[in-house]
């Protein structure tokens, strides 16, 4: 089977994300997307603006775009999303690759003289290194992908242009899981001298050597001229602004000091924008693979307590939310795990019948206040951790305070910058909190990682254990019969919102602004996917 094959988990994989297909790069005031067909010019320096700022610089062991954003121009992956044509792959630092007929083996041939902004050469050595620490991460490695690779079974390396994948089980999407925009390819002999080195060096064999990063202001790269695509990057250079305060971003877009914003504005910046640049601006919308979440900390009590966190649950109004928060701020739709119009997702008739989902806001909320009382905790109080960014976190926090007062809780608000905000939650210092579930594709084995035990899946904040979640997780993640698997992911997410260790409040509405002098950039569901910024050229 060789990668113009469609696998079984290739053609479930395009059924599951029709609608993402459908509904990306939607220009609601400009149809022609910033990819419209033109010759591409060589030079310039461009200037987007980034929301936060990230952490750290590893990939591997992050969840937040803003690593993404930072970082993608400097890697490279050995395979990717090929947006033009979404979901399909493509591949990166794969020339070909090939999949055994039972899934069991995955075979790639890298592209030769590709080398590291070092000057190193990459071999399949990298590669292997790369995927060991993310499927295996050495003692004080954090890796956020552990529990997608959980199926591998050994990488080998024949030769240094070859690297096999042999799996423990077949999955159905491990092809799209080897095109994960996270999965950035490290040099092998930087790891051996510091596992942890990738958190604050840079040096891959992507479109940009890196720069500068002066925290607080700004990230630049400058042209890799060995980049191993021929004839690109188009661009002299990048350099992306760190704006966490809405206005000032808005500001500078209208004012051409920035050019884009990759993740997203509010409806009411997108209408503020056209009003004020007409046609200067193009706005593509999609629906989006993101949601935000509550998340309990089952280790402090009364957390650990299931009548608790059902009640703080059952408390909320994601039928009145999603009206009034679609209006001012990028959440639009209520739903389960797995993005709503998706067919894995739970059909929405099903979905109101779910506690906390339903219509009968009075009567979940009656049943919320008898679980609080019978668990002792009839006035609880407790603080709301949550991120500072105003789209949509500080709109998605006022809410839910509001949602707990009416049963009678009382909820301190506390904001933080990202780097605190995820370290909190990462260390396990909070009550409660807002999380997000942060996809690049509408795969149910994605989707649901985060809902696995935390000693699986460091991305689980709630630190909870549950062995039958694990088990249905290995269940559906191996299962090729569509009708089964659903089945098996009702279960899965049956479970996951009657013991409510986290629970999803509701799914993002994507917005992108950019410049029409911008072109080469597409569109797509996912925030995660297309920041290279190789393909990116100035129509100037």
């Amino acid at each position: 089977m060789n990668q113009n094959h469609l696998s079984f988990g290739r053609r479930q994989f395009l059924q599951t994300t029709a609608l993402a297909a459908a509904t990306a790069g939607l220009g609601l005031y400009d149809a022609s997307p910033a990819s419209a067909q033109a010759a591409p010019k060589r030079g310039g320096n461009f200037t987007f603006a980034i929301s936060a700022e990230t952490p750290h610089y590893d990939a591997h062991g992050s969840d937040t775009f803003a690593t993404l954003h930072f970082g993608a121009p400097f890697y490279s992956t050995l395979l990717q999303f090929n947006l033009a044509d979404y979901p399909k792959v493509k591949g990166d630092l794969a020339a070909s690759w090939d999949v055994a007929a039972d899934l069991m083996t995955y075979t790639f041939k890298l592209t030769p003289n590709v080398t590291f902004h070092d000057g190193t050469a990459l071999t399949s050595a990298d590669v292997k290194a790369t995927y060991d620490r993310m499927r295996n991460p050495p003692t004080g490695v954090v890796s956020t992908r552990q529990a997608t690779f959980i199926d591998i079974d050994a990488i080998e390396t024949p030769d240094p242009l070859t690297v096999v994948f042999k799996m423990k089980n077949p999955n159905p999407a491990m092809l799209e899981h080897f095109a994960s925009p996270w999965n950035w390819i490290y040099a092998a002999k930087d790891l051996a001298a510091n596992p942890n080195g990738p958190r604050t060096a840079i040096n891959g064999t992507g479109p940009f050597r890196f720069g500068e990063h002066v925290r607080g202001s700004h990230i630049t790269g400058a042209r890799n001229d060995k980049y191993f695509r021929q004839g690109r990057p188009y661009l002299d250079g990048f350099r992306g602004v760190f704006m966490t305060q809405p206005a000032a971003m808005m500001n500078a877009l209208q004012g051409g000091q920035v050019l884009a914003e990759f993740r997203g504005i509010s409806p009411a910046e997108r209408d503020r924008l056209v009003q004020v640049m007409g046609d200067r601006v193009r706005i593509e919308e999609s629906s989006w693979t993101l949601n935000l979440m509550v998340v309990f900390n089952t280790e402090k009590k009364p957390f650990d307590d299931v009548r608790v966190r059902r009640a703080l649950h059952l408390a909320i109004d994601r039928r009145a939310g999603a009206q009034g928060l679609a209006r001012t701020a990028t959440l639009r739709d209520a739903g389960g795990l797995i993005r709503p119009g998706s067919p894995f997702a739970m059909k929405d008739e099903d979905l109101l019948k779910v506690p906390g989902f339903g219509r009968d806001i009075a009567a979940a909320r009656n049943e919320a206040r008898r679980l609080l009382r019978e668990a002792g905790v009839p006035n609880l109080t407790f603080v709301l951790h949550n991120r500072n960014l105003a789209q949509p976190y500080t709109p998605a926090g006022i809410f839910l305070v509001d949602q707990w007062r009416q049963i009678g809780v009382n909820v301190e608000h506390r904001q933080s910058e990202t780097s605190p905000y995820l370290a909190g939650m990462s260390s396990g210092n909070f009550d409660v909190a807002v999380d997000f579930s942060n996809l690049f594709m509408d795969e149910p084995s994605l989707a649901l990682a985060k809902y696995l035990s935390f000693n699986k899946a460091p991305e689980n904040r709630s630190r909870a254990i549950d062995a039958e979640m694990d088990r249905l997780y290995a269940a559906q993640s191996r299962e090729r019969d569509f009708q089964k698997r659903f089945d098996l992911i009702r279960q899965f997410e049956k479970r996951a919102l009657d013991q409510a260790y986290q629970v999803p409040l509701l799914w993002w509405h994507r917005i992108v602004p950019t410049h029409r002098t911008v072109m080469g950039w597409q569109m797509s569901p996912s925030h995660n996917l297309g920041q290279d910024l190789a393909d990116v050229w100035l129509n100037t």
